[in-house]
């Protein structure tokens, strides 16, 4: 049996990635500032901005699996994925903006507006990324192909996720002129106006070309079924929760890291010397991050191929671990430090999630292999729904321990606080990334199975050529 070959163009890959382009300035944006966008511009406290933030995550994870069912059942002449990319970039625009917009209400009216702009957002966010992420799974049914649209999406994610780490900081200052809460309203305006113009690429670049057999009949009961008993989707899920929670726990409490612990520093660079505050370092710590990161997805495809998925994403993983744990013993004083382990950390952690959602692709396959039944949309939704729940219970956990030690906006913290503040973003975030590690260990589908298995597809699809659509 031959060898699946699916070769794409450049430019598809390229178009591909766009969608994360434009996907990322939401999630960026809400990853790493919005637990201090709403504790120190919106006005709720850390306990309650947590807790929310919980409960939207929950609710949007619970509507992934059903976004995921919708679009492996939609039908039209652009086909199941792609069209969602066109119906609902410019609802989310419009309601991102919304989010980051702070009215002039009561601390309850705030609470309220705050659940109910966050859900929405949300909600529209799967609407839209649930099918651009199933994409991946049909765009072409070679798994080394796929590895590399991988990387190309994340290395669009990361130079999104640069683009808002530099940048979001500093426009809220130039649009705000002093009022930080008309900053973010108008910052959010313009990345919104951005991401609606980068969907479309993504949605005039690409193909799907994977199609379920056409004598497959529709059933949600199969369907669950097909996924409840897919074992490498479901220690894939379960390491997921658990690195999304590492990287959450992490990057929601950055900016207060720098406000409140780090402070104003010098750093001295080839003989100059820099004067440092919160802005001008949680946009360089971050920015720096995304660039590094995406140095190390431009790597994940030579990783892949060198060590294999699964023996490539343990050995980076724990060398991201071990950084990031370092952070503990640093000081205030120590910038340098700080921004080498951050480079370390970075390069390491920036090729696990197109590795692991590689991975996710390869258990797609899996499941049509064993079942004779394929859900692409269910399998890449249900995965995305882990993600969630991991920046959930990060974000919030984050929020709840920072009142507990007595956190307060805006105001000198104590050293309770300053220690909180050192152990979630190193020694807290370390130990849940070991539980990933070990869970990771259980996965099976290596190389040599999945070549197996993508022939014997192969061979399928050329035996009933009625039954598949790969053009």
């Amino acid at each position: 049996m031959g060898k699946v070959v699916q070769k794409l163009s450049f430019w598809e890959k390229a178009g591909y990635g766009f969608g994360d382009l434009a996907s990322v300035l939401f999630w960026q944006t809400i990853t790493a500032y919005l637990l201090y966008f709403y504790t120190d511009v919106f006005g709720i406290t850390a306990a309650a901005a947590g807790t929310m933030i919980l409960v939207s995550r929950i609710w949007d994870g619970i509507n992934d699996p059903l976004m995921g069912i919708i679009a492996d059942r939609t039908n039209t002449r652009w086909g199941k994925f792609r069209p969602y990319l066109l119906w609902c970039s410019v609802p989310l625009a419009v309601v991102g903006v919304l989010t980051f917009t702070t009215p002039d209400l009561s601390y309850t009216g705030k609470l309220v507006y705050a659940y109910v702009t966050f859900m929405l957002l949300m909600m529209l966010y799967t609407a839209i990324n649930i099918p651009y992420s199933s994409l991946l799974g049909v765009i072409t049914p070679d798994t080394i192909e796929r590895t590399s649209v991988s990387s190309y999406k994340y290395v669009f994610a990361y130079l999104s996720g640069t683009i808002v780490s530099v940048t979001a900081l500093p426009l809220t200052q130039y649009f705000g002129g002093g009022n930080e809460a008309a900053g973010w309203q108008k910052t959010m305006m313009v990345y919104g106006a951005a991401a609606v113009i980068f969907f479309f690429i993504a949605f005039i670049s690409t193909k799907e070309r994977v199609m379920p057999p056409p004598r497959q009949k529709s059933s949600v009961k199969d369907d669950l079924k097909d996924l409840i008993n897919n074992k490498p989707w479901l220690i894939l899920l379960a390491a997921t929760i658990f690195m999304v929670l590492f990287v959450a726990t992490r990057i929601s409490v950055i900016p207060h890291y720098f406000k409140y612990y780090v402070e104003h520093q010098q750093l001295n660079l080839f003989g100059t010397v820099y004067n440092l505050g919160f802005v001008e370092l949680t946009s360089a710590f971050n920015g720096i991050g995304q660039i590094s990161a995406i140095i190390g997805v431009l790597c994940t495809k030579w990783f892949a191929s060198l060590f294999g998925k699964k023996k490539a994403f343990i050995i980076l993983f724990i060398t991201s671990i071990i950084s990031n744990a370092a952070f503990y013993a640093l000081k205030p004083s120590d910038v340098s430090w700080i921004f080498i382990l951050q480079i370390i950390y970075s390069l390491t952690s920036g090729p696990l999630t197109p590795l692991i959602w590689a991975m996710y692709a390869d258990s797609a396959d899996y499941s049509e292999w064993k079942n004779k039944r394929r859900a692409t949309g269910l399998v890449f939704s249900a995965s995305t729904m882990s993600q969630k729940f991991g920046w959930a219970f990060g974000t919030a956990f984050a929020g709840w321990l920072l009142t507990l030690v007595g956190y307060q906006a805006n105001i000198a913290q104590s050293e309770a606080v300053k220690e909180g503040l050192r152990l979630l973003v190193s020694l807290i975030p370390a130990f849940i990334g070991i539980l990933s590690l070990i869970v990771m260990l259980f996965y099976k589908l290596d190389e040599d199975t999945m070549s197996n298995i993508a022939s014997e597809l192969e061979e399928r699809r050329k035996n009933r050529k009625d039954d598949f659509a790969v053009s």
